[in-house]
């Protein structure tokens, strides 16, 4: 199989160049349609693979604007993003294509999936729209393109903007060396620590720093930042509810939904509500014994800036456990190697580490093997720097699929983290918390790898409902917290002794620590984002719908400043508007099939072999709730999340 070599583009002619790859689509599709063959592998199999060129052009520019963002990608992505809407809205809305591809019939599971997801996609673009309309909903699509980009730049350039210079030794005191060397710097000849709003250095202070004072501060900024976020909200707001109605649904909520596994609305907030009641109980004790904690200082009312400090105080208090006690067991490279090999031993395929070229001396890229043959290749990014946007992700670049003469292609992927980065004197060393988010994204990309589908449109990720997209994550990073798993790669990073048993309980036992009122948040944002879109709301309604939700949910009520909306990322600049919840529906399937697989400390393996034969290989191949069935002859069970985070015991 051939791999394509990562090559940085030479942004400046990356706009006209992306321009004639689209033009050369369009002719083959053009060709396509005058040749009129309703053939599935005549047909479909060239008209998806002018999908996979785009992407395969596109995705360098897309990733690097995001891992190395600097004035010439921004330049060049805001040049691509009219070209691209104009593009697949033209395409979307095409009758003829539309009329053809009612004529195909698929000879499997997977054409006839690949079939049935087109149709329903060329509706929800409005291809039986008028003209008029759809030259409409082609300026909100473009326009939509233009606010998220906005949105995502308005947030790393205000992040990148601040800095907090903390001068006395004692306002770091309890702060991990690790962290303070990272932090330390200097300013007119003198020592100081600078603290920013990338998150392991804003969440080294709001978790350890013992000045409250300057934790507000801190906070504030962060939960203040990109306030010209607010009318890029508004507009945003207002076209996708103005889309949502020309395509003949009531708001935008019920549009989100139509390519969901979720049935409606009434169901999304159902299922929202219980969790909240099942949290509750176990919240209130946990926010009480925060409270007793911060009384013993002073405090008499816990602020939200209060909270990371105590909770780690508390942690440690009650399991004897702080999670920077971890850090020296966790380095980088040794906990990557270790993922992969036991990665590579659940599911039977090697990663042999390959050289080729990189966007950043950092980046470690293998290749995953079955047998002798290389089937798919991972990039692997994972320090935190100024050009990169924070949070971590998995994006896909190759797919796996075959095109119409029968050749069979493989897949790509990247994973990108935010971990603190390598020193002169240290290396990277991670925290417990950051090996379950590697475990997660690494989830990610192996359904995305995995996948031995040949249809490319429901091959890996593609085609995935995005309210079952998180499951496969979800279900790695369950097995973050075994001790089989952990000793693999727990070793110190100066001694090389493994990490003592007592603290790989604690680790075990911290895994539930604050759990409940955790949910409780995840649940505050997911109404927020659902809600938000079952209506239009615009200026402070905004403001007034989150606060009433916090007043229900908040057992420590955010300060009145706080615009947590203004930096919301996901639902205004990623893919989950009206589907935060995706992590919490995907979170039964993720918890039942964990309970599936590894009971008492064993892994079936005739489970985790169906897992990897029927949910990963087979992506979007058939839709999620039927491949579960396939897999465990049932459906999921939904108290399988109350039983993974303990809430009944708890409460």
């Amino acid at each position: 199989m051939d791999f394509l070599h990562f090559e940085l583009p030479d942004y400046e002619s990356f706009p006209d160049r992306l321009r004639k790859i689209l033009e050369k689509n369009e002719d083959t599709i053009e060709k396509l349609l005058k040749k009129g063959d309703t053939g599935y592998v005549d047909f479909v199999r060239p008209f998806m693979e002018t999908f996979e060129e785009l992407d395969l052009f596109f995705t360098p520019l897309s990733h690097l604007n995001s891992v190395e963002n600097s004035e010439k990608t921004q330049k060049a992505y805001e040049a691509s993003l009219p070209l691209l809407s104009h593009y697949h809205t033209k395409l979307s809305q095409n009758r003829e294509l539309y009329e053809l591809f009612k004529k195909i019939e698929g000879t499997n599971d997977a054409q006839r999936e690949v079939l049935r997801l087109e149709l329903r996609d060329f509706r929800l673009s409005g291809v039986d729209l008028s003209e008029e309309r759809k030259k409409r909903l082609e300026e909100i699509d473009l326009r939509l393109s233009e606010l998220n980009n906005r949105f995502s730049q308005n947030l790393l350039d205000a992040t990148n903007a601040y800095e907090l210079i903390v001068e006395d030794p004692e306002d770091v005191e309890g702060i991990p060396e690790s962290d303070l060397e990272l932090a330390k710097t200097e300013r007119e000849g003198k020592q100081v620590w600078r603290f920013t709003l990338q998150l392991p250095s804003y969440m080294a202070y709001m978790t350890y720093g013992p000045n409250r004072a300057l934790r507000e501060e801190l906070y504030r900024a962060y939960t203040t930042r990109a306030p010209e976020n607010a009318e890029v909200i508004d507009e945003i707001l207002r076209l996708r509810d103005e889309k949502a109605k020309i395509l003949g649904f009531d708001h935008y909520s019920e549009l989100s939904l139509a390519t969901k596994m979720a049935p409606s609305d009434e169901a999304v907030v159902d299922f929202l509500e219980a969790l909240a009641e099942a949290s509750m109980p176990a919240a209130k004790e946990e926010v009480e014994k925060l409270g007793q904690l911060a009384a013993e200082d002073g405090i008499t009312s816990i602020e939200s800036y209060d909270v990371a400090y105590y909770s780690e105080r508390l942690k440690k208090r009650e399991l004897d456990f702080d999670d920077e006690t971890t850090r020296p067991y966790f380095e980088q490279e040794r906990t990557l190697e270790g993922m992969l090999d036991f990665v590579g031993e659940l599911f039977g395929i090697g990663f042999s580490p390959v050289d080729v070229p990189v966007w950043n001396e950092k980046v470690k890229v293998y290749d995953l093997t079955e047998g002798k043959e290389a089937f798919a290749r991972i990039y692997f990014d994972l320090e935190a720097r100024e050009s990169k946007r924070g949070g971590a992700w998995m994006n896909d670049w190759q797919t796996h699929h075959e095109d119409a003469e029968g050749v069979v292609h493989p897949a790509s992927a990247f994973v990108v983290c935010n971990f603190s980065p390598s020193g002169d004197e240290t290396p990277s060393l991670l925290r417990h918390d950051d090996v379950v988010t590697l475990f997660h994204e690494m989830g990610h990309a192996i359904h995305h790898l995995f996948s031995r589908v040949r249809e490319r449109f429901v091959s890996g990720i593609h085609g995935v409902a995005w309210d079952v997209v998180e499951f496969p994550s979800q279900f790695l990073e369950n097995f973050a917290y075994e001790r089989g798993v952990l000793e693999r790669f727990a070793r110190h990073y100066r001694t090389g002794e493994p990490m003592p048993e007592a603290l790989m309980r604690k680790i075990r036992q911290s895994k539930n620590f604050l759990a409940a009122s955790g949910m409780l948040r995840q649940i505050e944002f997911a109404l927020f984002d659902f809600m938000l879109h079952q209506k239009l709301y615009q200026g402070e309604e905004v403001q007034r719908l989150l606060d009433s939700l916090r007043d229900r949910l908040s057992l420590i009520k955010p300060p009145a400043y706080n615009r947590f909306q203004w930096g919301f990322a996901h639902i205004f600049a990623g893919g989950y508007a009206a589907g935060y919840y995706s992590y919490k529906w995907a979170e039964v399937l993720s918890a039942d099939a964990f309970f599936a697989c590894f009971e008492a400390g064993e892994i079936d393996r005739e489970r985790t072999d169906g897992y990897k034969r029927t949910i990963l290989q087979k992506g979007a191949s058939e839709p999620m709730d039927r491949l579960y069935r396939e897999w465990l002859g049932r459906d999921p069970d939904p108290h399988a999340l109350v039983r993974l985070y303990d809430l009944a015991g708890a409460s």
